[in-house]
């Protein structure tokens, strides 16, 4: 079962939208099967990560959910009205920043943009996987 996505029209108010989400699609959780949310973003919340961490670790844990994240990084720094975002972090500090709210709510975290991948979760296990069998076939 997919969970709706829900858009912060226009905004990064990350918690307003995981509450909107946890309260609508959460609320009878027995009945539910899916344990995870998947947050598609190209920038940071609005709010203090630190804040996001420890709400989205606690709403997680009360759930039994996971949070991933897939941050596309977009090449500029401004939209496309050439403004600036409110609520500015390079691509690196947005990355920071998720993986840091990613590992509280015990989810996953990929972070690719249009050179290609930079980092996700899956691949990083996959190639430790590889250089196990790898390292086992050499002994």
């Amino acid at each position: 079962r997919w969970v709706l996505s829900l858009q912060c029209k226009g905004s990064r108010n990350f918690m307003s939208a995981l509450r909107r989400a946890v309260e609508v699609d959460f609320k009878d959780k027995d009945k539910h099967k899916s344990q995870g949310l998947y947050l598609l973003t190209t920038g940071i919340p609005d709010q203090e990560t630190h804040t996001v961490s420890t709400y989205v670790g606690e709403v997680c844990r009360g759930f039994d959910l996971q949070l991933h994240v897939c941050l596309f990084s977009v090449m500029e720094d401004v939209d496309s009205s050439g403004i600036i975002p409110a609520c500015y972090a390079n691509p690196t500090e947005t990355a920071t920043a998720f993986k840091e709210i990613v590992r509280a709510a015990n989810g996953r975290f990929h972070w690719f943009g249009e050179a290609g991948i930079f980092e996700s979760d899956d691949i990083t296990v996959i190639v430790s996987e590889m250089e196990k069998a790898n390292n086992y076939s050499q002994k």
